[in-house]
């Protein structure tokens, strides 16, 4: 237990501050901008504006495994995602305190509007845990998978080698953390099909590694930046 713990804490100190730090507060955006809905106009396509920071997360997650292997990224994630319960338990705390929230002062809405406000950031028991075992799984598939794609590679260095790792990785973990979230949650709950949530998870994730292409360059120039101050800690890699 004691060297487990050791080891623990030694992958935590071996994460570059700034990516875990990203890493967290996408976490926590994304969790609680999945409360709001996206109106694509299109009745097959179901997304939410957790999109928004989705991206950044498996991002950050790509970044970690380059630097500091599999096993740190996905000690990191976890972490992320015991903060984002904790912060889930502090607005479900804040939405049961007795008050008003600002933007509920509408003549004659001020209830129903507040009654709203304290339920999107209270958050629903059966979504706060679906959206912790889907991202749960989707990490460690995410950086295991990054990781041994890179082990494959004959030239595992520059950024060609750096988006192919990514691109394959994030597709397919962002793909799980959608299919798992939909069965788990939208079919049990709202009655969703399993063709649904399929074409859920797959629009979703083709939309997720978008950005991530988009993006790549950034985060292919911050591990190079990593790499230059001599953070990677090469014995977490294995």
């Amino acid at each position: 237990m004691k060297n487990a713990d050791s080891s623990y804490r030694s992958m935590l100190r071996s994460a570059p501050p700034l990516v875990v730090t990203l890493l967290v507060l996408s976490v926590v955006g994304m969790n609680l901008l999945a409360n709001k809905s996206i109106d694509t106009g299109l009745d097959w396509l179901a997304l939410d504006c957790g999109i928004l920071f989705s991206w950044l997360t498996f991002l950050s997650m790509d970044i970690l495994t380059h630097t500091c292997g599999p096993k740190a990224a996905t000690a990191v994630s976890i972490t992320a995602l015991a903060l984002n319960l904790m912060m889930a338990l502090i607005f479900f705390i804040a939405s049961r305190i007795p008050g008003v929230w600002g933007e509920s002062f509408v003549e004659g809405s001020e209830e129903v509007l507040n009654t709203a406000l304290n339920n999107t950031f209270g958050g629903t028991w059966f979504i706060i845990l679906g959206s912790s075992v889907a991202f749960a799984a989707s990490a460690v598939i995410n950086n295991f998978l990054n990781y041994g794609i890179g082990r494959l590679l004959t030239r595992s260095s520059g950024f060609g080698a750096f988006a192919l790792r990514s691109y394959v990785s994030t597709f397919i973990g962002q793909f799980a953390d959608n299919l798992i979230f939909a069965l788990l949650v939208s079919q049990l709950f709202f009655g969703w099909t399993l063709l649904q949530c399929v074409t859920c998870a797959v629009t979703g994730a083709v939309l997720e590694l978008l950005c991530e292409v988009v993006f790549s360059p950034l985060g292919y120039g911050i591990y190079n930046s990593i790499k230059k101050r001599g953070q990677s800690a090469e014995a977490y890699a294995q």
